[in-house]
């Protein structure tokens, strides 16, 4: 299939990838042209200069950019150059809002839209095992899925448009208050004057463990904050949860709670930190009372 592919940022890119290795032919565009380039020698797809050039005769449109303002630009470009019919499929963790919005904008177009956030964090993206949650209408994800299990482990349809960002707002909240206490347990093993490896090889073969545990403990008691998805994401991630809950009237004390610490650790510093620096503010504020 004919496809372009908008944004080769850290997940971008190797997503993009992974559809020139099914077999697709693959078009991309991205802010840094040179990027663009290398993405294309590196991959045999094409690099193009202009969205217009990209999208030409392409049947689906993905895009995987920074935000919400970014995603209005980008569908208004591809609206102004893309063929109707077209799929628009937007990988950006972005508000239910804009994606409500450019289901709209695509349908008076006569394209069609997918809104798509995914989870696994860049190894998901380069290992082509990325969790993909989807809103938009039946048939147009029935012509993207194909497409997209090139680089999913699973992908599902949740609903209407707005209906994937909502999903993936679930999916914030759960590991923000996954990560907060797993923070908080290890620092009370530091207080306690426990091993905190080998308190988590215990624990965590019983009802305490997660994913979060597994990976990132490790790394969290070495005082290792380098491992992808960064505290400045997060935290927009999570301004668009707390603004949807305002809308729809859910209680998130906890979310609410672990955005401010999230905020009190880029004071520290540590907006490009990965998301379990929650366990660095902690000792830090313990430390400070020693």
């Amino acid at each position: 299939m004919k496809v372009t592919f908008i944004g080769l940022g850290v997940m971008g890119y190797p997503m993009a990838g992974h559809l020139t290795q099914s077999g697709h032919q693959v078009r991309v565009f991205n802010r840094t042209i040179a990027k663009a380039q290398t993405w294309a020698e590196q991959y045999d797809g094409q690099a193009c200069d202009t969205v217009a050039d990209a999208v030409e005769g392409s049947e689906i449109v993905f895009l995987c950019v920074g935000d919400d303002a970014d995603v209005r630009e980008r569908v208004a470009q591809v609206i102004d150059a893309a063929a109707p019919g077209t799929v628009i499929v937007d990988h950006t963790t972005t508000s239910a809002q804009i994606a409500r919005d450019m289901d709209q904008a695509c349908q008076a177009a006569g394209m069609t839209w997918v809104d798509a956030p995914v989870s696994g964090g860049q190894a998901g993206a380069e290992n082509g095992q990325l969790t993909i949650m989807c809103g938009g209408q039946p048939d147009s994800y029935a012509k993207a899925e194909p497409v997209m299990n090139a680089y999913a482990r699973q992908a599902r349809l949740m609903g209407p448009a707005g209906s994937g960002q909502l999903t993936k707002m679930v999916n914030q909240i759960c590991i923000a208050g996954l990560l907060q206490g797993l923070a908080e347990g290890l620092s009370f093993a530091n207080a306690a004057g426990l091993d905190g490896e080998a308190v988590v090889e215990v624990i965590s073969k019983g009802a305490a463990q997660s994913w979060q545990m597994e990976n990132r403990y490790q790394t969290m008691l070495a005082d290792e904050y380098d491992l992808g998805f960064a505290v400045q994401w997060m935290r927009k991630d999570l301004g668009h949860v707390l603004t949807e809950a305002r809308r729809n009237g859910a209680a998130l004390p906890v979310t609410a709670t672990v955005d401010q610490f999230y905020k009190e650790v880029e004071n520290l510093g540590g907006g490009r930190w990965d998301t379990s620096s929650l366990f660095k503010r902690l000792e830090t504020l313990r430390n400070a009372k020693l």
